[in-house]
Formats: C-alpha cells, structure tokens, sequence
C-alpha cells in the first residue's frame, strides 16, 4: 500500500468497522496456516519483528525468525501463544527470513513445513517434526531435497496422499527458476519475470514421500486457467498467482488458493484433481491495510473459516501484521462469497 494512502486511514474508524479482529496483539503475527488437530484449531503463523533490514521489493524487511503457535478451542474462545517452537538458531542449514509456514500431522506426528535462506542466500524448504501440535519442532538437519522458493502448504487428500503446493514471485524467488537451475541477480531483482504477454509463473505441486520428507516425484506446474481455457497471462496481474498458496476440499472439488501479491486480492480456482488444472473463479477476500494478503482456509464443526492477516494494530506497517479469522460462505454453485475486511471501507481498487 502507498505510504500516501495509509496516511489518510484513520484506524480508529477502521478497526470499528473491521468484520474481525486480531487473534493476538501481545506479538506480530502473519502467514496464518490453520488446521484442527485433535477437535482444536492451532495456527502456524509467521512472527513479524521489526528490525533495521531495508525495505525493498524483495521483501528484506520481513526478518523473521522463529515460530509461535496459537491454538483455540472453538472459533472465539481464547487464543492460548504456545511461545516460540522453533528458532533459526536450531536449523542447521538456514540463514535468515523464516517465511510463512505450514503443519501437517501423520500417524501421531506433527510435522512444520517452513521456508527460509540458506547460507547461499536462496530459499528452500525445510521440515521439523514434534509430538505434539504446539512444538517444540525439532528441525530436520538439511531441506527438503529439489525445494526452492516459500510459502510450502501441504494439503492431505481423502485417500491420505499428502502434497505440497509452493511458489513466491519477486523476494520469494520464484522468477529465478523458470530454467529450472537458480538465476542471480544479473541486471536485477526481478529480471527474470515474464513479459506481460507471456504465460504467468505458476505455483508448484510435488507429491511428498511416506515419511513426509522428501518429494516424492518431480515437482510439477500448478496451472491456473481463465474462463476461456487459457492460461492466465503475466499481465493479468489482478488474478494471476503471486504467492501464499493453499488447498481446500470442498464437495468433492479442489479449491486452489493464493495471493496475487502486488495487486493485493485472495483468489482463488476450482479443479477435478489435485494437480489440477485449475480455472479461475473470483476473489475471496478484498485487498486489507498492509501490502501483503496470506491465508488458509479451514473447516471447524461443519463451518468454513478463513485466516488471514491485516496491518491494522500497527497502523499501516507493512511488516508488522496480525492474524485474523473470519467466517466464509459458498453459493448454492460452490462459489466462495467475496469478505470485505472493513463493512463500508476500500483500500485498493
């Protein structure tokens, strides 16, 4: 969001007419993963920290660097910190910048998936494992082998194959892969991103191995189409993939979401199977106070929830977030119905 628009937000007003409010104000939360484990709901979140990093397209002012875990009884009760359960000092191949995770549970273990840097200063992913929902996770000592980029959301299908869907444009590295091997900077940053006119970078799948650490195939494309059947352009910033991804399961179809990052919309795709394709269907969530839009997607007691994060307490800071929880709704067709963060206020267009 323009520094200029977020000074004429009053947040007083703002928060008032927010339809949620922070599930935690005591720390800085992000990223929301929510799952039910054991009929309770724990969030893996990012925890945002401020820190003397430059702010840049990469995204170098989000240093973060360790994990909390939040967990509820029921949607409303309260949100027990269950403190920090993983730290970057504790893994044994990453740098910096612990990004948005993911957990998963298998067999009576709980297993976080999460991105960070490596000592070369490139992104993959990594796995720690605990006997318990709320940590303390013990960091597998290298990252999971062929991982690149951020944002790992591990989705377990009915017949209890789990896959892993990841991908981040610009700071998330994404745009470096498209040969297959990692591309510096060159000429830039952001060099390595198509033309407008060109195919848009798509998120990636990989099947994952039984012990759920390691890819199981090749990493494939996760394709998104428009309503003609093509897929979507680079151009078409406003529905295209730019991060955040996330698997649901909803009568019977596969709900592909993300984030389309710079233009700052949740949307999301319908498809027949896990590797898709997928064809756009609308947005979930309108653009909220801060630049960055991250989700997941829930199910509790036969309701539909939906997590996500704002800049609202720290009024406008980008990279100081809170997450939050709101509850969703499909039509009779199986369409999400669209959330306005604030009843009667717009951020973007």
């Amino acid at each position: 969001m323009p520094e200029d628009s977020i000074n004429h937000i009053n947040f007083e007003e703002l928060n008032e007419k927010a339809i949620s409010a922070p599930l935690v104000s005591h720390i800085y939360t992000a990223d929301p993963s929510a799952h039910v484990f054991n009929e309770r709901i724990y969030i893996y979140p990012s925890h945002d920290i401020d820190s003397d990093a430059v702010f840049d397209d990469l995204g170098s002012q989000f240093a973060m660097e360790d994990y909390h875990v939040l967990s509820m009884d029921r949607p409303g009760s309260e949100v027990i910190d269950h403190g920090c359960v993983l730290h970057i000092n504790d893994v044994p191949w990453a740098s910096k910048q612990m990004w948005a995770p993911d957990a998963a549970e298998k067999d009576g273990k709980y297993y976080l998936f999460f991105p960070a840097k490596n000592h070369d200063g490139i992104f993959q992913i990594g796995v720690a494992i605990s006997a318990n929902p709320e940590g303390p996770f013990i960091s597998e000592p290298n990252p999971i082998k062929g991982s690149f980029s951020i944002d790992p959301a591990v989705f377990k299908d009915d017949d209890g194959k789990y896959y892993m869907y990841f991908g981040g444009l610009w700071g998330g590295q994404l745009q470096r892969w498209r040969t297959g091997e990692f591309k510096a900077d060159g000429e830039g940053p952001l060099v390595h991103l198509p033309a407008d006119h060109q195919e848009a970078l798509t998120p990636k799948v990989a099947l994952l191995s039984d012990d759920l650490l390691q890819f199981a195939e090749e990493v494939k494309d996760v394709v998104i189409l428009d309503e003609n059947g093509q897929p979507l352009l680079a151009g078409d910033n406003g529905r295209r993939f730019f991060e955040a991804a996330w698997m649901h399961k909803y009568n019977g179809k596969y709900y592909f979401s993300y984030s389309t990052g710079d233009t700052h919309y949740l949307c999301y795709a319908i498809g027949d199977k896990p590797y898709g394709p997928f064809t756009y269907a609308g947005r979930i969530l309108e653009p909220v106070v801060g630049w960055t839009s991250h989700h997941s997607i829930a199910e509790f007691e036969e309701k539909w929830y939906l997590f996500y994060h704002d800049s609202s307490l720290s009024q406008g800071v980008t990279h100081l977030r809170s997450v939050k929880m709101a509850e969703i709704h499909y039509d009779e067709n199986g369409k999400m119905i669209t959330l306005e963060p604030y009843i009667g206020i717009k951020i973007l267009d």
